[in-house]
C-alpha cells in the first residue's frame, strides 16, 4: 500500500512540474526573496553608515568643546577694577633693569627694612575704597586673612599664570570659585605692610611663581 501511495505521490510531481507555469512562477518567488535579501542589507548598511557618522560629529564637537579654555587663553590682562581711568599707580613693581631712582621709588618701607614690589599698588583719585575686579577670568585658589597684607586673594589661570589681590577687604568670593575677568572679588583696603599707599589693592601677576611687571601686560596676552 505505501509503494503504491508513493507512486502517486510522484506522479502528481512530474505532473505538477510539467505544468507551464510552475517554474516561471519559482523564478519570480526567489528573486522576490533574493531583492527582498539586497534591500535589507542595503537599509542596515545606511543605518550602520548613518550611526557611524552620528558617532563621528558627536566625535568632532566634542573635540571642539575646549572653546572657552581658548577664549579664555586669548584674554588679555585688565586693572583689577571697573573703572581704569579712576586708576592712580600709588607704587610700581620693582624692575632689575629700571634706573636707579625708578628702582628706590618701588622700595616698600616696612619696620625700617626695604622690600622690592613683587607687584603695583592702585588706588583712585579721589583716595576712597573702590571695587576689586579679577583682571583674568580663572579659578579662586586661595583666600587668605593676613592682617600685615590686608588680606590676599590668588586667581589661578592657564599656563602657569597666578594673579594676587592683596589689601583686599570685604570679600564677595570663595576658594574654588569660577570668576570672569571684570567680576567683583572684593573692595581695596588698607595694609600695614603698605601703609604709605593708603587705600589701594597691590596687583601682582606671576607665572611659574616668578613675579612679572603688571604694567608690562596691561592690554596683552601673557605668553
Amino acid at each position: 500500500m505505501r509503494e503504491e501511495e508513493k507512486k502517486r505521490i510522484s506522479l502528481r510531481m512530474k505532473t505538477f512540474f510539467k505544468k507551464r507555469w510552475v517554474f516561471p512562477s519559482l523564478y519570480l518567488v526567489i528573486a522576490a526573496l533574493l531583492i527582498a535579501g539586497i534591500v535589507w542589507y542595503q537599509t542596515t548598511e545606511d543605518n550602520n553608515a548613518t550611526k557611524d557618522q552620528g558617532q563621528q560629529q558627536s566625535a568632532d564637537n566634542s573635540s571642539r568643546e575646549p572653546s572657552v579654555e581658548v577664549n579664555t587663553a586669548m584674554e588679555t590682562v585688565k586693572l583689577p577694577l571697573e573703572n581704569p581711568d579712576e586708576a592712580v599707580i600709588k607704587q610700581k613693581f620693582y624692575d632689575k633693569n629700571a634706573s636707579q631712582k625708578e628702582q628706590e621709588a618701588a622700595l616698600v618701607v616696612y619696620n625700617n627694612t626695604y622690600y622690592p614690589n613683587t607687584g603695583i599698588d592702585i588706588g583712585v583719585k579721589d583716595g576712597k575704597s573702590f571695587d576689586v575686579t579679577a583682571a583674568l577670568s580663572g579659578k579662586v585658589t586661595n583666600i587668605q586673612e593676613d592682617a600685615l597684607l590686608g588680606n590676599v586673594i590668588e586667581i589661578e589661570h592657564e599656563k602657569g599664570i597666578v594673579t594676587q589681590y592683596q589689601s583686599v577687604k570685604d570679600i564677595q568670593v570663595k576658594e574654588g570659585e569660577n570668576v570672569k575677568q571684570g567680576q567683583v572679588i572684593g573692595k581695596a583696603g588698607n595694609s600695614v605692610f603698605n601703609e604709605k599707599a593708603g587705600v589701594h589693592v597691590h596687583f601682582e601677576i606671576r607665572k611659574n611663581n616668578t613675579p612679572l611687571n603688571p604694567e608690562q601686560y596691561l592690554n596683552k596676552t601673557i605668553q
